[in-house]
Parts: structure tokens; C-alpha cells; sequence
């Protein structure tokens, strides 16, 4: 059997391929309003970085300065399951693993794509 591969679909495939790793987390639309309504119930985020995530006692998480990471998707699920604590904290107020809810690994996923989603600019 003799196939042919367009130009597009190879140079498409060859982009993903070279892609890092964070720029293929890329979370659907649905696992990130997912991540909204957990970070706006269960989760309760909401309580330290304020209901628009732009910070509250803990610090926002609408803009591209991370304080404790580098702000990609595998930091931010890192920080939410392990939390920060109060020795590492630069502003002196510590986050509890999980943010002291009892989510699930998929809900802290959920959440990391969500708060991921909302630090990214147009063109980023």
C-alpha cells in the first residue's frame, strides 16, 4: 500500500513533537472550567487568592511573576500537592498541601490548568 503524507499534516506532527513539555499539557477547555469551579469550591483557592485570582493573602495568579517556581503546568501541580511551607514562603504566610482541602490528584490537575490558563497572554 502506497500512502501519502501531506506536507501540513507532517510539519503539524513534527511541531508537537519538538514542542517542551509544558506546551503539551495543554489542558481542553472543559478540564480547565473543571479547574475553575474547584478552585471556586472544593478546592478553596478562592479563600487566599481572592475570588478573580489577582491575590488575596496569597499572591496572584493572574500575571507571569511565579514566586515560587517557575509557573508552568508541572510546578504549579507540584505546589499545589505539596504546598509551600512557612520556612519557604517569601511573603511569611505558608499554603497547606492541597491548599488544606482534601481534592484529588485529578482535581489538582484540574486546578494547575486552570491557574496555567490564567497567567498565559495571547501569543505566550
Amino acid at each position: 500500500m502506497n500512502v501519502r503524507i501531506g506536507a501540513g499534516f507532517l510539519a503539524a506532527v513534527l511541531l508537537v513533537l519538538a514542542a517542551p513539555a509544558s506546551a503539551q499539557t495543554a489542558a481542553s477547555p472543559a478540564v480547565i472550567a473543571r479547574g475553575d469551579s474547584i478552585f471556586h469550591g472544593a478546592g478553596n483557592c478562592y479563600a487566599c487568592h481572592g475570588a478573580k485570582a489577582e491575590g488575596l493573602v496569597g499572591p496572584s495568579l493572574t500575571d507571569a511573576e511565579w514566586i515560587h517556581s517557575k509557573g508552568t503546568y508541572e510546578d504549579i501541580v507540584k505546589q499545589i500537592h505539596e504546598g509551600v511551607p512557612k520556612e519557604q514562603a517569601k511573603s511569611g504566610i505558608p499554603m497547606p498541601p492541597k491548599g488544606g482541602s482534601t481534592i484529588s490528584d485529578d482535581d489538582i490537575k484540574a486546578v494547575a490548568a486552570y491557574v496555567h490558563s490564567l497567567a498565559q497572554k495571547p501569543g505566550s
